[in-house]
């Protein structure tokens, strides 16, 4: 006999390492029936979590136990997975134990459980659009980001009246875990946290809901302190690849236009995945004085310099250097200044991995100047190209992987009927780009999407060359080995 969702859900719950047991089958359901009205509903084929969990909050919207909003879907979809989900210290105690075997066993089952529990959205991510293209920095990774949930009209027209709480302090703040969420806030009572020491501190480490690559992390800081590069950083970086050796790990800059989006919270990303700057060879071997350790210029668009030792230390201390250095450094020929009007432009993206039995750490230079001509940044994609990529470059970006808006997908096939000479509402803002293409290529209906898939890259690759300060050409190049002078 088919059984309801209730009952099928319940069996889940017994079945999983949430604290309950068969004993507390009646008790888990009347559990069920507090969040979503009495009643167990017909009988249903569905059985993963989600299917199921989505049929209970169709019957709470049927039992009028809520409104039917994205919000309200949300907070009760996360509080039935909560159901599935062991208490943050059993979880805790699972990694740690899990981890005594190896760090992969460890992370495998936290990045397993929160998939499984819907905390990471697997089917939202599904959807986005992935591909590699060709560039002379080697393959970059383009993505189109269509993951992130829709805004809730309501929560958008409730944000101007409402008061903020001030708590949690932020989306990153420990204190979302178990969070049952509101309007204009995310649901994260489904939400777990591993807690870690990292450079003698308190820190938590968590997955990104909505992923952008593999097994995409968080690290953040348990202190409600702002993004701050400096050695601490970079002792902090080694220590997470210390413990963590088959993940990578890095830090936004911090400063704006450069940075994250979430400068005021202390946090890095991380995960398992190579990038396409990790790929990248050395153009030329540089001497930083530090005995033991290898170091040189990255062919990558931006201004890398990858630091390799199997001593952290030796890492750190030339890490520490550049970043130091550069945080005075000027060179009004290429443009570079330090300050202006005595605020602050240099900072680093620093990201650290582990090479067989080397700590390698790869320190992007960053400068966040505007000016009259480019009052978006001098250093940021300028307006030819903002038509595919306008926002911040971050550390993902910084890496080789676009994290392209959602808009492009359509605005996409409405430049390929442009080139195909066919009716369309391409966007004013892409004609000046698909006319170059049609002067360029000979369009047909079977090459089209292919051939723009590949511009976009090598706009994703002249994005990156214009956030790099320093650039490949020879002026560029002698001006960067005139800063690697500096560290001597």
């Amino acid at each position: 006999m088919s059984q309801s969702a209730v009952e099928k859900f319940v069996d889940l719950v017994i079945k999983s390492d949430s604290p309950y047991q068969n004993i507390d089958r009646i008790y888990v359901t009347n559990l069920i029936f507090r969040l979503i009205g009495d009643g167990l509903g017909d009988p249903t084929k569905n059985e993963s979590p989600v299917d199921l969990a989505n049929e209970l909050v169709e019957l709470a919207i049927q039992h009028g136990k809520i409104s039917d909003s994205i919000t309200n879907r949300e907070i009760l979809e996360d509080q039935l997975m909560d159901l599935l989900t062991p208490i943050p210290s059993k979880v805790n105690a699972l990694f740690w134990d899990k981890y005594q075997q190896s760090p992969e066993k460890a992370t495998d089952y936290f990045y397993q459980l929160s998939q499984n529990n819907d905390y990471i959205k697997t089917r939202a991510i599904a959807k986005n659009i992935s591909y590699k293209a060709a560039t002379d920095y080697g393959d970059l990774e383009i993505t189109i980001n269509l993951s992130k949930p829709e805004k809730d009209p309501k929560a958008i027209a409730a944000a101007g009246k409402k008061k903020a709480t001030g708590y949690p302090v932020g989306p990153l703040a420990i204190e979302n875990e178990g969070y049952l969420g509101r309007l204009g806030y995310p649901a994260r009572s489904n939400h777990r946290v591993i807690r870690m020491m990292i450079g003698g501190q308190p820190w938590g480490f968590q997955y990104s809901p909505y992923a952008y690559f593999g097994e995409h992390a968080i690290f953040l800081n348990q202190k409600h302190v702002p993004m701050k590069i400096n050695q601490q950083t970079f002792v902090n970086l080694t220590d997470i690849i210390k413990q963590l050796p088959h993940y990578f790990v890095g830090s936004n800059a911090d400063l704006p236009i450069v940075g994250g989006s979430l400068l005021a919270q202390d946090h890095y990303q991380g995960g398992r995945h190579q990038f396409p700057m990790m790929k990248a060879g050395i153009d030329r071997s540089i001497d930083l004085g530090v005995d033991g350790l290898k170091a040189g210029i990255v062919k990558w668009p931006m201004a890398t310099i990858r630091l390799q030792s199997a001593d952290a230390n030796q890492v750190i201390v030339a890490a520490t250097k550049i970043a130091n250095t550069w945080k005075n450094y000027s060179d009004e020929s290429v443009d570079i200044r330090a300050y202006t009007d005595g605020e602050r432009h240099h900072t680093v993206t620093p990201i650290a991995y582990k090479s067989g039995d080397q700590f390698t750490l790869d320190v992007v230079l960053r400068d966040n100047q505007t000016s009259v001509e480019y009052p978006d940044g001098i250093f940021h994609p300028h307006k030819d190209v903002q038509h595919i990529k306008k926002e911040n470059i971050g550390l993902i970006e910084v890496m080789g992987r676009a994290v392209l808006p959602a808009r492009l997908k359509t605005e996409m096939k409405e430049v390929e009927k442009y080139l195909l000479n066919q009716p369309n509402q391409m966007a004013a803002y892409h004609k000046a780009w698909a006319d170059d293409l049609k002067q360029r290529y000979e369009f047909k209906s079977e090459n089209v999407e292919k051939i723009v898939d590949k511009e976009i890259g090598l706009v994703f690759a002249r994005v990156l060359e214009d956030a790099g300060v320093y650039k490949w050409n020879e002026k560029g190049q002698a001006a960067f080995d005139k800063f690697i002078q500096a560290l001597k």
